[in-house]
């Protein structure tokens, strides 16, 4: 464990970087794929090239999210015990509920109705992002708490333009406007709002590096 909470932070940016990384990498070896119009999951596919890679490096990512959870509740433990909780749970759900569990159950896009494997997947999805847009929300809490203003402010800027990021995504996934410009590219919209919520994390888990090597 004290290796978790010296070290988690280079796991949590390793976790951002794997997973940011994964639809540009694997769609080198897509044949066909659309990277403006078709959403990450479809490398998860069972009719996709990549099907394999996928399930295991999302896995992988939502390892290196996990190994983090040591250190991200450590470092604000003694200011609210409640809201580190919170915090950790928030990269947690992500790591478990979007990253492991997109690896363990793939989905058929091609099937009318749900099966038990799309709908472990599609849940834990929806809690896992969830968990991804609530992360600054928790650190603008905390860094208020601990009186650093500044740091509060920047997370708030941070959480408004990643939920603005997501509600164009959300829109995007619309059937009856997905028809409009930008909205019709679900794609596009799905990985500027994943930019949005990495950068939070990034900027977080960098900081926290850097204050432990001061």
């Amino acid at each position: 464990m004290g290796f978790l909470k010296r070290y988690g932070f280079y796991f949590l940016l390793l976790g951002v970087l794997s997973d940011f990384l994964t639809p540009y990498v694997l769609g080198i070896f897509y044949p066909g794929l659309n990277q403006m119009t078709m959403v990450m999951s479809v490398f998860g596919d069972v009719e996709s090239p990549v099907r394999g890679a996928f399930l295991v490096w999302s896995v992988v990512s939502g390892v290196l999210f996990v190994l983090a959870l040591p250190a991200i509740y450590q470092t604000f433990s003694k200011t609210s015990r409640t809201l580190a909780i919170l915090l950790a749970s928030a990269i947690g759900l992500y790591g478990i509920g979007d990253c492991i569990f997109t690896g363990l159950f793939s989905i058929d896009t091609e099937q009318a109705t749900w099966t038990f494997s799309t709908w472990v997947h599609n849940i834990g999805s929806g809690l896992g992002y969830a968990g991804f847009l609530l992360f600054p929300l928790f650190l603008v809490l905390l860094y208020r708490k601990q009186g650093l203003s500044s740091r509060s402010k920047m997370y708030l800027v941070l959480l408004i333009i990643s939920l603005i990021s997501a509600a164009v995504y959300g829109l995007a996934r619309i059937p009856a406007i997905n028809d409009l410009p930008i909205l019709d590219k679900i794609g596009f919209c799905q990985r500027i709002s994943f930019f949005f919520n990495y950068l939070p994390i990034v900027i977080f888990a960098v900081d926290q590096m850097k204050h432990r090597k001061a």
